[in-house]
């Protein structure tokens, strides 16, 4: 097995065990990072010289005892809407090109502590503000399943990179499913927890009633042990909680028995893919198998669920934009006549148009005879939104459903039509408005070989009972690596290179195929015979061809 392949809690027993050292794992995550960002584009900053420093400085932390939790000497990477003082952050924004913060994340802090090995900040939708990571200033992410298809969004860098073992774990922010849409779609694992666990310091503010730090990894082991690193209560966060039920690796037993678990009937209506629908009604069959007491469930309200969070976030963001204008930090236009014209021009130059079309329709619902009429009316809807929550889990421990209601649409698809890119997050949006924590898991994939996820919903405070659950149901499988990350690192592992005469012909097979098919196994194929090329840029030059057809 190679390094990569490890989870981050394996990882980090080997390198405590000193089987690999934190250097050697931080080495390999470089290496696989440049063989296949010039294909994904999961990362907008990659500190190598900054994450060799670090790892070296860990090692001997741990070898002198300093360190010893189970995270030190792993390496990890931060969606890039996290502070990281000195290293760049830009919210992957033109508005932001220039930004090094000055402190860094609580969350961030946190993993710092624990020894964590920061790679780099993940590709993102721009602000937050999307849901396929296609709105980023910096390109769009691809899907490491298949790079013709989107991996989700907003923290769709960090899933991605997680699943192509571009790093070993991720960080990634949740306004209305920004971990667990991407986490389905990448075929990875990701939590969102209960409002206020996690420390919002530091984390660039989309809707702030809304936004919430959660880990993505490739299983529920390693997400329980990185919540119970970065959770903490932060003075410096108005909306940080005191909690003392923070071990979250005590629900890691494989034993739902008597567990309550309720499938909302407005989760499998119209709209919602025959194949998705198939994969969760088999996880919820497993589960059920295994002791869990399963039955349907009405909860209403779900229609109602996406006017109400674009009311909500739209004009929170409005708001919390307000502060990007030129002045202290970020981009200012080159050319301008006095302050009002510097400000319109730096942010109407600055910020893409998905992030525009949001300010505007917060500034909108926040207007004089307006905000009665639509902002307030959404408040009132969040509230019945969290009152049906509360009443459903007066009768269950777990709300079980999908996380999307279709696997990975193709580049291009959505940002065609906004509308129908907002009703894709229809699953998740609800958890946010009632503060709810929530996980998507991998539950299989479709026949297009995309991933399908799981989404377990969880009361406030409960985190371990969505824990328990997704760790019952993962025992039962096993998890997958896209073939593309299987490619590179059986290159980077030293499989010997083929001769220059078999090469061109199994070169020249690949790209008459590559041709006639989108199969993510010729593009595989082609980033495993890139091997032979004389520079780094043409080694990826053909899958790069067939990649952006």
């Amino acid at each position: 097995m190679s390094i990569l392949d490890l989870t981050a809690v394996a990882l980090g027993k080997k390198i405590k065990a000193g089987e690999i050292t934190a250097v050697e794992a931080t080495k390999a995550a470089l290496a696989q990072i440049k063989t296949l960002e010039p294909v994904l584009n999961c990362y907008v900053t990659v500190d190598e010289e900054g994450a060799l420093k670090r790892a070296e400085e860990v090692q001997r932390q741990i070898e002198d005892g300093t360190l010893t939790g189970p995270l030190a000497g792993v390496p990890v990477a931060i969606k890039d809407n996290m502070c990281t003082e000195g290293l760049l952050t830009t919210c992957s924004s033109k508005i932001l090109d220039n930004f090094k913060p000055t402190y860094t994340a609580e969350a961030v802090r946190n993993l710092e502590a624990a020894g964590a090995i920061i790679l780099g900040k993940t590709n993102m939708d721009e602000f937050a503000m999307g849901s396929t990571t296609e709105t980023s200033a910096y390109g769009e992410t691809k899907n490491p399943w298949n790079p013709e298809h989107v991996p989700g969004g907003s923290s769709g860098g960090s899933c991605a990179a997680v699943a192509a073992n571009e790093c070993f774990f991720a960080l990634g922010s949740d306004t209305g499913g920004s971990i667990r849409q991407p986490s389905s779609f990448c075929g990875v694992t990701g939590i969102k927890p209960t409002y206020g666990t996690v420390s919002r310091y530091g984390l660039i503010a989309y809707g702030s009633s809304l936004d919430q730090i959660g880990p993505v990894a490739k299983d529920v082991t390693d997400c329980a042990t990185i919540l119970e690193t970065i959770a903490s209560y932060d003075k410096k966060d108005s909306t940080s909680m005191k909690r003392e039920d923070c071990d979250f690796t005590s629900a890691l037993v494989d034993d739902v028995k008597g567990m309550r678990i309720g499938i909302p009937r407005d989760y499998f209506g119209e709209g919602l893919d025959p194949e998705v629908k198939d994969a969760i009604l088999k996880a919820a069959k497993v589960l059920e198998e295994k002791g869990a007491v399963v039955e349907e469930f009405d909860l209403s309200l779900v229609e109602y669920a996406i006017p109400a969070y674009y009311v909500i976030a739209s004009a929170e963001a409005s708001s919390n934009l307000s502060r990007f204008d030129g002045v202290k930090y970020g981009y200012r236009t080159k050319e301008y006549e006095g302050l009002h014209n510097m400000y319109k021009k730096s942010r109407s130059e600055g910020f893409g148009p998905e992030v525009k079309r949001r300010i505007m329709l917060g500034s909108f619902v926040l207007s004089s005879g307006y905000y009665d009429a639509y902002y307030l009316k959404a408040l009132r809807t969040k509230a019945l939104i969290k009152k049906a929550f509360d009443k459903a889990f007066e009768k269950y421990d777990v709300i079980l459903g999908p996380a999307a209601p279709a696997t990975a649409p193709k580049l291009g698809e959505s940002l065609s039509d906004p509308l129908q890119m907002y009703l894709g997050d229809i699953y998740t949006i609800s958890v946010n408005l009632a503060g709810l924590p929530g996980m998507a898991v991998p539950c299989g994939k479709d026949s297009k070989g995309l991933p399908i996820g799981l989404q377990l919903i969880g009361d406030c405070f409960k985190e371990k009972n969505i824990i328990r659950a997704g760790y019952a149901y993962e025992c039962s499988r096993s998890y997958e690596t896209p073939e593309l990350a299987k490619a590179a690192e059986a290159k980077l592992d030293g499989e010997p290179v083929m001769a220059k005469e078999a090469e061109a012909k199994k070169r020249a097979e690949a790209e008459k195929k590559a041709a006639n098919s989108s199969d993510v196994a010729v593009l595989a194929a082609l980033v495993q015979l890139e091997a032979g090329g004389e520079s780094y840029e043409g080694k990826l030059a053909v899958a790069s061809v067939v990649m952006n057809r």
